[in-house]
């Protein structure tokens, strides 16, 4: 796996993890906190609970596609990065020199609304 995959993957479970955290079991919390966002090796983890690396792996990645499976029943992220992409129109839309200065300031006006739900 690539470095950027790496990253990819790491700011994929982190943000599936800010949605879906308070659904996770307490040790499933713990492991991918140390993991993803505390960057504890496997080892690490493992030595802090007094268990096998294996054992460490093996939580993660059940914890992983816990994460991934709430994720293709309720779909939160998708509909959250589809909202941010709609927030993003609009703001571009406020900066265009041929609409109406009023219009531009609703439209921007609106978008930080928007912004601020999220």
């Amino acid at each position: 796996m690539t470095q950027e995959t790496r990253l990819e993957k790491t700011n994929r479970i982190n943000l599936l993890f800010a949605f879906y955290e308070r659904l996770l079991t307490e040790k499933q919390q713990t492991f991918l906190k140390y993991y993803f966002h505390d960057d504890f090796s496997l080892g690490e983890i493992a030595a802090e609970f007094e268990i096998s690396r294996q054992a460490v792996y093996e939580h993660i990645k059940r914890a992983e596609q816990t994460l991934e499976n709430y994720e293709a029943k309720l779909e939160l992220l998708r509909r959250h990065e589809s909202r941010m992409h709609e927030i993003r129109e609009l703001e571009a839309l406020s900066h265009n020199d041929k609409l109406p200065e009023e219009t531009r300031r609703e439209l921007g006006a609106i978008a930080g609304k928007l912004q601020a739900l999220e």
